[in-house]
C-alpha cells in the first residue's frame, strides 16, 4: 500500500510538473487556450448560431425584401403574425406531410438495408473483400447532394436512362419517370436510399464491432438462430446507433433541398415538392424572408421535439 500510494504521489507530482513546465514555456499565455479555440469558436457563431439568431428575429418581422413599405418601416415587428400565417398554410402542412411520408419510407429500408450489410461484414473470414467493401461505402457519402441529383436525373431520363433499360430487359415499357408524380417521387426515394444506406451501415458496423467477442462465441454455441442472436446478443449494441441514425436522418430530410431541387425541382406539380424546397419558394422566390424564417424555426422546434422522443424510445445505455 505504501509503495502503491508513492507511485500515484510521483505520477500527481509528475504531471503537475508537466503542466506547470508547460505554462511557463516562453509561447504559452493566459490565453493561449482561447487562441487555440478562437477560430473554431468563430466558424460555428458565422456558421450556425447567427443564422439561427437571425432567423428568429426576422421571423418576428414583416420581411419581405422585394416590398418597398416594409424598407421605409424597417421591416417592422409583427409578434406571431407570421406563426400564425404557418399555421394556416395548407400548402406548407401538405409539403410538410409529404416530407414525413418521404422520410417513413426511405428510413426503415435504409435501416434493414444497413443491418444486412453491416452483418454481412461482420462475419469473420472475409478479408481484403470486407476492407474493400468498408472503402466502396464511403462513395455516396463522398458525393454531394447537387451531384446525386444529377446522376438520378440520368438514371431516370426517359430517353436514354438506366431505369428505362432494365426495364426493357425485363420486357416492360419504358416510364418517363420524372414527368410523372409517382414516377418522381419514386425516383428521389431511390437516390436517397443509395446515398445514405452505406451511412447507416458504417453505424451499425460500428455498433457490431463494440459486442464483447467471449459473448456472441459463447452465443452461438448457445443457438444457431440468426435472428435470436441479432435480437438478444447484438441489438442492445445496435440502439445507440438506431437513435443517431432516426435524428440525423430526420433533421437531413427536413432540409433535404439540393437533390430534390436538382432533380425535379419539386415537380411535377407538387409530388416531390419536400417542406425545404417549399420554404425555399417562399423565401427566394416569393421572397418572404419573414414567412419563410418562421417556417424553418417550427422545423427546428419539429427536430427538437422529435429527437428527445427517439432518445427516450430508443436510446439505451449498455450495461457492462
Amino acid at each position: 500500500m505504501t509503495s502503491l500510494g508513492t507511485d500515484l504521489g510521483g505520477a500527481a507530482a509528475g504531471g503537475e510538473d508537466a503542466a506547470s513546465r508547460r505554462r511557463h514555456h516562453p509561447g504559452y499565455g493566459r490565453f493561449t487556450p482561447a487562441l487555440f479555440l478562437a477560430p473554431a469558436v468563430l466558424a460555428l457563431l458565422a456558421v450556425g448560431i447567427y443564422p439561427t439568431l437571425f432567423a428568429v428575429a426576422t421571423s418576428f418581422r414583416r420581411y419581405n425584401i422585394t416590398r418597398r413599405a416594409d424598407l421605409l418601416d424597417g421591416y417592422p415587428f409583427v409578434g406571431l403574425d407570421n406563426y400564425l400565417k404557418v399555421l394556416s398554410d395548407q400548402s406548407f402542412w401538405d409539403s410538410l406531410l409529404l416530407t414525413f411520408q418521404f422520410y417513413l419510407i426511405v428510413v426503415p429500408l435504409q435501416v434493414a438495408l444497413g443491418v444486412g450489410i453491416a452483418l454481412m461484414l461482420h462475419r469473420p473470414g472475409l478479408g481484403f473483400l470486407r476492407t474493400l467493401t468498408r472503402v466502396s461505402l464511403v462513395v455516396p457519402l463522398a458525393t454531394t447532394y447537387a451531384v446525386v441529383g444529377l446522376i438520378g436525373r440520368l438514371i431516370f431520363n426517359r430517353d436514354f436512362g438506366v431505369a428505362n433499360q432494365f426495364l426493357g430487359w425485363l420486357g416492360l415499357g419504358s416510364s418517363d419517370w420524372l414527368g410523372n408524380p409517382t414516377g418522381a417521387f419514386l425516383a428521389i426515394v431511390t437516390m436517397d436510399i443509395w446515398q445514405w444506406t452505406p451511412f447507416v451501415a458504417l453505424i451499425f458496423l460500428a455498433g457490431l464491432s463494440m459486442v464483447p467477442v467471449e459473448i456472441e462465441e459463447a452465443a452461438r454455441l448457445e443457438t444457431k438462430s440468426h435472428w435470436a442472436m441479432l435480437r438478444y446478443v447484438q441489438l442492445p449494441y445496435l440502439l445507440p446507433g438506431l437513435t443517431a441514425v432516426l435524428i440525423l436522418r430526420l433533421a437531413d430530410t427536413l432540409k433535404l433541398f439540393d437533390m430534390v431541387f436538382v432533380m425535379t425541382r419539386g415537380g411535377p406539380g407538387s409530388a416531390t415538392d419536400l417542406v425545404s424546397v417549399y420554404v425555399q419558394r417562399v423565401g427566394f422566390k416569393v421572397f418572404d424572408l419573414g414567412l419563410a424564417s418562421a417556417q424553418a424555426i417550427l422545423l427546428l422546434v419539429i427536430t427538437i421535439v422529435l429527437s428527445r422522443i427517439y432518445i427516450r424510445v430508443f436510446y439505451r445505455e449498455i450495461e457492462a
